[in-house]
């Protein structure tokens, strides 16, 4: 077994021995601390197992001041509003009566419910009526190792990725609910691949149902074959084209909550980034180069467990830390099939009321934005990393949110014919 492999797996034993209690930080790292591979040891109760590998490859964490965040004010007036008459299947496989905000305001630990009621607590409060994530790029490739960059095996530039809510609106009318002939919660495209040139024009677009007993519908059109391949939600843990992502992963976690089984394993105070300082993103130097440089700030997490009931499913499971103010989620351990530690998806957060100053669009109050995201291969010491948008387009916004039909993020966007018309 290799040095990695052990460390891996003595990190794994170590975190299941430390989450079914609840662990809170005495004192939390001074402001300005520099975590690295030489006293990492002194701070594990605020990481990880995947995040101290990283720490371990030439990644850095900087320790930044804890500043809170808050919900969207409609988000709240609709938690308000609803939350009341909301309850939980008996299974726990989907919610009853819940029209839009939080459905749960309280949740003990106690309550032999309450992984799933966090999980669906994480899958509401995303509040987006519809997004357009545009111009971004992502590098894939092998760690460096002692100040070696990441050696980059392939670029990825997208044009548009989009989503729009059917259900559980909150701020662009209609509201709470769009007409919905397809009976989706959502819809989900990214098309189209502009780079590397062997994928130009290549798409996906997906339907989450709002019927939990049924299963998602994707599709990924690929030009180069001039075929439309329909894709199992099983699949949708599959990393595709030789980079590391998967759609499931997508934000910490995409799937749907009504396909795993949830534990609960306690509450910690662990480091995460929540108030990027840079916008595009700034990266570590190597060989810490896959991960963002942006101060990591404690923040009390509910740390939760999910095993997929999906046959054929990539990972084991899945342990998911939830931000207690927002359910946003810093950074998700990812298993393999034989229970040892395979990936970790890594979000940089930044709360603003626009991305950039000069950006044309923004709320009245601060919203989450996400500047980069990175997901580590431990077991093939590989990444993927993405700037959300890329430095090649100066002054673009990136993040497109809540604008509907004035940016093009309207329901005809998801038909197949698009995308097909799109990769021509």
């Amino acid at each position: 077994m290799s040095i990695n492999r052990i460390l891996t797996a003595a990190l794994a034993a170590a975190s299941v021995a430390m989450f079914p209690v609840q662990v809170f930080a005495e004192q939390n790292p001074p402001v300005g601390t520099v975590i690295s591979d030489s006293n990492a040891a002194k701070y594990d109760e605020f990481l990880g197992p995947g995040l101290r590998w990283v720490i371990t490859r030439g990644a850095t964490l900087t320790v930044g001041a804890y500043q809170k965040v808050e919900y969207a004010p409609a988000f709240q007036a609709a938690t308000e509003k609803y939350a009341g008459q909301v309850k939980i299947s008996e299974d726990s496989s989907h919610l009853i009566d819940h029209v839009a905000g939080l459905p749960f305001t309280q949740v003990a630990d106690d309550d032999p419910q309450v992984a799933a009621k966090h999980m669906f607590n994480f899958n509401a409060a995303i509040a987006l009526d519809d997004l357009d994530l545009r111009n971004f790029d992502c590098d894939t490739g092998s760690l460096g190792l002692d100040g070696e960059p990441v050696r980059v095996e392939r670029h990825f530039l997208i044009d548009h990725l989009r989503r729009l809510y059917f259900r559980e609106r909150t701020e662009v009318e209609p509201i709470p609910e769009l007409p919905n002939r397809d009976e989706v919660r959502y819809k989900e495209s990214m098309y189209p691949i502009v780079e590397p040139f062997d994928l130009k024009g290549t798409g996906f677009t997906s339907n989450r149902y709002i019927d939990h007993t049924r299963q998602d519908d994707s599709w990924l059109y690929l030009p180069q074959l001039r075929r439309v391949r329909r894709l199992s939600s099983a699949q949708r843990s599959d990393a595709l084209f030789g980079q590391d992502t998967d759609q499931d992963s997508y934000a910490g976690y995409a799937g749907n909550v009504a396909w795993s089984t949830w534990k609960y394993l306690g509450s910690r105070t662990v480091l995460g980034n929540f108030h990027a300082q840079n916008f595009p993103v700034k990266w570590l130097p190597p060989s810490g180069d896959f991960i963002h440089d942006s101060p990591w700030e404690p923040r009390e997490v509910w740390i939760v467990e999910g095993v997929s009931k999906l046959p054929q499913y990539a990972y084991s499971k899945r342990v998911i830390y939830l931000d207690k103010e927002s359910y946003r989620i810093p950074w998700t351990d990812i298993y393999d099939t034989a229970g040892e530690l395979w990936k970790i998806w890594i979000n940089n957060f930044m709360y603003a009321k626009k991305p950039f100053p000069e950006a044309k669009y923004g709320a009245d109050y601060e919203r989450s934005f996400n500047p980069s995201i990175s997901m580590v291969d431990m077991q093939l010491e590989h990444a993927t990393f993405c700037s959300l948008p890329s430095h090649r387009f100066p002054g673009e916004q990136g993040w497109y949110i809540n604008l509907g039909d004035e940016e093009g993020t309207s329901e005809d966007y998801f038909e197949l014919s698009a995308i097909i018309s799109a990769g021509r």
